[in-house]
């Protein structure tokens, strides 16, 4: 006779080992597949190991075993969290994801989720900065985003391969590089950089639909939205994510065609463009470089609940194509766009009022209502970005403070809209400059970030998946000290600084040669942190 026992539910300290370790009586129900379901025992998914669904409460044995008492608002909530978890909500947070909970086979969903991510109004406004601020010609201006894309697109492609083999987040992956202490100061740059994508996409999503009618719909009310929007589907996290992330492209991809097709005859009103500038051509390839490098740093996040047995050759792929396919001819079109709005008066009057979403609507006018309808789905295409980058976001907080990891990720998506929407609201008031500033600055320190990671996995690790142990992912003691990471990339800005081109700053070098920041950093960071990194193994006796 197999006696029924209530819900248990085992919390370990850190040690190393899963914040939580939990069961579903409900398994057999449940997709294989599904990563998020109760066999993937997402923390704080309370449940019977036979039939009962209530939750055991947590008394003073439990409390002492795991070095302490859990926070209060995690035990006082269980029942509640249990409830959100049985909708489907992720409550796993930073922990590594355990080789038999990987079993995710649905890759392509990968594809999608990065093409969603892509297909929206931040690609062609990053491509109007080529013709409008640089003074690129079309032509020009195509080459380069080709380029600079086929090259920017290789980083955030390689990493999302560990996330399968690893089934370590991104920044808990870097801790393999850069310590369990220092790496802190890299989440703190990823967080700046992913808050900034957020606010920009809220801007846009605000200014598109305040276009339609400014005295109904202000660009404030548009922004509160678009966030409460955003906040729903990263709330629900991976399996809710990747669902959303697998079809939201198609009416975004529907509506920007139809607003080429309604304004596209204007296109063709190119302003006359200066002589080609080398310097111009830079500058504007390190602002891609900007907008694409950076997601190397959250992304194997996407990926963690896929089956490490996947060819690390179909996620790259993935995410390459995924990335690359719509990103290009959006900015493209975007750069078109930039190019035409001096010749056309209406969309100068529209891009001064509602920035690139009062362009489309100036394009769309011609349709009507119709067009209004088209223009509110452009408004909502930041959401599959923004949703994206906040379920990265709420990740980041947990580990910037070890004691946070007890506390349900989901909770950290409120947190973040509620700072998010006024930080949103004021950088309304003067957008476009603060677009290009923030793309072209975050280049620099995310490019040092990824030579230095991929020079240890490659140089240091061999490649090798499993170099990187699970059981020490929160042990300092066992992790490398990131002395040798951080002074690569600190150092390496002594080159950077002098090859800068910012609008509140340009560098002796860059003056001559147009801004090579992200160059110099990509390169001066690898070739510092071998040695660095050599030295460190032969002083602390320690690979990590």
């Amino acid at each position: 006779m197999i006696s029924k026992r209530p819900a248990s539910i085992e919390i370990t300290g850190d040690d190393g080992h899963d914040l939580e370790k939990l069961d579903n009586c409900n398994n057999k129900n449940n997709n294989k597949h599904d990563p998020t379901s109760s066999s993937s025992s997402p923390p704080l998914t309370f449940v019977d190991e036979a039939s009962s669904t209530e939750p055991k409460p947590l008394d003073a044995t439990t409390e002492a075993a795991n070095e302490g008492p859990l926070p209060p608002l995690v035990k006082r909530s269980q029942k509640f969290w249990h409830w959100l978890a049985s909708w489907g909500v992720e409550l796993r947070g930073i922990t590594p994801v355990p080789l038999d909970e990987r079993t995710d086979l649905r890759v392509v969903s990968v594809f999608f989720l990065w093409f969603t991510m892509s297909c929206n109004l931040l690609p062609v406004i990053t491509g109007m900065v080529g013709t409008l601020s640089f003074g690129l010609s079309l032509r020009n201006a195509s080459l380069v985003i080709i380029f600079f894309n086929l090259l920017c697109t290789i980083p955030p492609a390689y990493l999302s391969t560990l996330g399968p083999k690893t089934g370590l987040r991104q920044m808990i992956q870097a801790r393999y590089t850069f310590g369990l202490y220092l790496i802190n100061i890299v989440v703190l740059l990823n967080l700046a950089t992913v808050s900034g994508f957020t606010i920009i996409g809220c801007v846009l999503g605000g200014q598109t639909l305040s276009a339609l009618n400014t005295d109904a719909i202000s660009v404030n009310i548009g922004i509160v939205i678009i966030a409460i929007l955003s906040l729903f589907i990263s709330f629900f996290g991976y399996k809710v994510l990747h669902q959303y992330e697998r079809y939201a492209w198609i009416p975004i991809l529907i509506s920007i065609i139809i607003a080429t097709g309604c304004g596209g005859k204007e296109l063709v009103r190119q302003v006359e463009p200066a002589e080609p500038r080398a310097s111009a051509v830079l500058s504007f390839g390190g602002l891609i470089a900007g907008f694409l490098i950076p997601w190397a740093a959250l992304s194997s996040d996407f990926c963690t609940y896929i089956s490490p047995d996947v060819p690390a050759i179909r996620i790259f792929a993935y995410t390459y194509l995924g990335l690359f396919i719509p990103t290009v001819p959006l900015m493209i079109l975007g750069a078109a766009i930039g190019g035409a709005v001096p010749n056309v008066p209406t969309w100068a009057a529209a891009y001064e009022t509602g920035s690139i979403g009062g362009i489309f609507s100036a394009m769309l006018s011609p349709a009507t209502g119709f067009g209004k309808f088209i223009t509110v789905l452009l408004a909502f295409s930041t959401l599959g970005n923004m949703s994206a980058t906040i379920y990265s976001i709420t990740l980041n907080f947990q580990i910037l403070l070890p004691i946070l990891v007890r506390v349900p990720r989901a909770l950290f998506a409120l947190v973040f809209i509620a700072i998010i929407i006024p930080v949103s609201i004021r950088a309304a008031a003067d957008f476009f400059v603060s677009l290009e500033n923030f793309i072209g600055v975050i280049a620099y320190w995310s490019a040092a970030f990824v030579s230095i990671v991929v020079m240890e996995h490659l140089v240091f690790r061999r490649g090798d998946y499993d170099s990187y142990d699970p059981k020490i992912w929160n042990v300092a003691r066992k992790l490398p000290t990131g002395v040798a990471a951080l002074a690569a990339g600190a150092l390496s800005f002594a080159l950077v600084i002098p090859c800068m081109a910012q609008t509140w700053f340009v560098g002796p070098v860059a003056k001559k040669t147009g801004d090579i920041g992200f160059e110099m950093a990509l390169a001066v960071s690898a070739v510092l942190y071998l040695p660095f990194r050599a030295l460190e193994i032969g002083i602390w006796k320690r690979r990590g």
